[in-house]
């Protein structure tokens, strides 16, 4: 167990880490839903309640460069971990540059299950780094060639939500003219079919697997609106559905002489070319499982099927994988637990699995002495319901802390990410608000447990809901005159706040030099009354 800390015994009540996802702080208000959101809560924080700046990206977070944007799943991992590791991004980017992905006996095992058949790639078709990047997918696609493999098929879920909004142009006209190129002495290589990856496919924590039926009738059954190349779906898509975004694009077949390029059939190869764990669960089981009961796959082709990573080491999925990911061990979350402290974890389902599984370093189980409530999320566009379930997290964890069960809480409340993603300024006000207003209800019980609050966040997104000119630094302009939406995560840090009405002011937080979400953990344990773990950073925890 930890050691107890000399000079500070500990909180007497409960002590809360709540994570505002999405929640960075921007250079300027300029394009910020948060800076423009009516929020009485998080003002007095700021103004009233020591607090710092932590870094949320790039190699603070375990991404190959702080050009990288961080994201929820490195950003728990940290958080819970209280260390960093080199992420999925950095793996496999060091895996193709060194061959190792090559000489591992996955790649050799796809290789050899395509000689006869099809080589199929299904996976996130953009260069943003946070769930893959097509520069993984050419390596792929050439190494194929190089290794005898004869016919390759792509199927691009398309982007517009870690990269801008409709750029998808961007990546389907260079990477056709790239396999038009690649494709000679009997080598074929096309793309086959694709759709907006919040469409089809790409569904997380069993939110909604219509998605994933869906990307399963399009890419494995060739069923769907066909276009001759994908470049021309997404050009007629766009004329068919003006205003829709990349990431909402109705999904798409190839087709020749009125026949689908790319169905995947019995004897092919498969890889889910993601390296990011979440959205790649839920299509992986309808690959891999024999009793799959989440909807009708009308056939199931038998497959040699390979994921970039493992995606979940507990569940073993997939059974067959690329790149091993990287092995988290010594968390927060099992070190309180042999400390004997109880533990209570809550989000929507949206954000469940980042205060669980990410959280524990991508386990699935729970410690001894961990409790756990999922918060069903609605099935809506999240700027229709801009408050999602913020009032229903609070409820939660009001009745937890009331309980006197529990020493630690955690919960994350989705609304500056989820909503920031959809490009919609006003909503994403809105979904800053209703946090606040959450904020408002669950910090005078913690007052009146006697506890205290850390409340951060895990990357930037509302913080920047424009595009900016890298010139003017002012919104870009779309060619009607209005503003280009930005959806993606931002390069902002984010806040470290402690919520401390109980020490009389002898408590308070040190600004270190390049500290990050990694350094939560030996702070919450000092608040605690433990020393840090070893492996963890340096606690921010200041006793006056």
């Amino acid at each position: 167990m930890l050691q107890k800390l000399a000079s500070f015994a500990g909180v007497q009540g409960p002590l809360v880490t709540i994570v505002m996802d999405g929640y960075g702080l921007a250079k300027s208000e300029t394009g910020s839903a948060i800076a423009a959101a009516r929020k009485p809560t998080l003002d007095r924080l700021f103004a009233n309640y020591p607090n710092i700046s932590l870094r949320a990206h790039g190699t603070a977070v375990g991404m190959p460069s702080d050009e990288d944007m961080g994201n929820s799943e490195v950003g728990h991992n940290a958080i819970g971990a209280g260390q960093v590791y080199s992420q999925g991004a950095a793996l496999v980017a060091d895996a193709i540059a060194s061959g190792a992905i090559w000489a591992g006996e996955a790649w050799q095992q796809i290789v050899a299950g395509a000689k006869s058949g099809t080589l199929h790639f299904i996976g996130l078709f953009s260069d943003g780094n946070v769930h893959s990047h097509i520069d993984h997918l050419k390596a792929m696609v050439a190494r194929a060639k190089q290794e005898g493999v004869k016919t390759v098929r792509v199927h691009a879920l398309l982007d517009g939500r870690d990269v801008p909004e409709t750029s998808a142009l961007d990546y389907t006209v260079p990477f056709e003219a790239f396999l038009q190129e690649l494709s000679t002495d009997g080598f074929d290589a096309r793309i086959a079919s694709g759709g907006g990856r919040m469409n089809i496919t790409m569904d997380r924590y069993d939110a909604n697997w219509s998605m994933v039926e869906k990307g399963w009738h399009t890419h494995v059954l060739g069923e769907g609106d066909q276009f001759a190349s994908a470049t021309e779906a997404v050009n007629a898509l766009r004329e068919r559905f003006p205003g829709t975004i990349d990431q909402d694009l109705p999904p798409f077949v190839v087709a020749r002489d009125g026949k689908p390029v790319g169905t995947i059939e019995d004897g092919d190869a498969v890889v889910l070319f993601n390296f990011r764990g979440d959205r790649s669960i839920e299509i992986t089981r309808a690959f891999e499982e024999l009793a799959f009961d989440k909807f009708d796959r009308v056939r199931a082709p038998r497959v040699t099927y390979a994921g970039m990573l493992q995606y979940d080491g507990d569940l073993k999925l997939p059974q067959r994988f690329l790149v091993n990911p990287p092995a988290i061990t010594d968390t927060s979350g099992e070190w309180f637990s042999k400390s004997g402290v109880a533990q209570f974890a809550c989000s929507e389902t949206q954000k469940f699995g980042h205060v669980t599984y990410f959280w524990n370093g991508n386990r699935s189980g729970k410690f001894d002495g961990e409790t756990y409530q999922e918060v069903p999320s609605d099935v809506v566009p999240f700027e229709q319901r801009p408050w999602m379930k913020s009032a229903e997290i609070a409820d939660a964890m009001i009745a937890a802390l009331q309980s006197g069960k529990y020493k630690t809480l955690r919960c994350n409340f989705a609304n500056g990410d989820m909503v920031g993603h959809t490009g919609n300024f006003r909503a994403a006000t809105m979904a800053v608000e209703a946090v606040d207003l959450a904020l408002a209800r669950l910090l005078p019980v913690i007052d009146a447990m006697g506890g205290i609050a850390l409340i951060t966040a895990d990357h930037g997104n509302a913080d920047e809901m424009y595009e900016l000119d890298k010139k003017t630094k002012l919104p870009a302009q779309n060619k009607d005159g209005s503003f280009k939406a930005k959806t993606a995560h931002t390069l902002n840090p984010v806040p470290l706040v402690l919520y401390d009405n109980v020490s009389g002011g002898k408590l308070g937080l040190k600004a270190l030099a390049g500290a990050g979400l990694s350094n939560i953990a030996a702070t919450t344990a000092n608040l605690l009354g433990f020393e840090k773990h070893a492996k963890w950073d340096e606690s921010l925890l200041e006793i006056k």
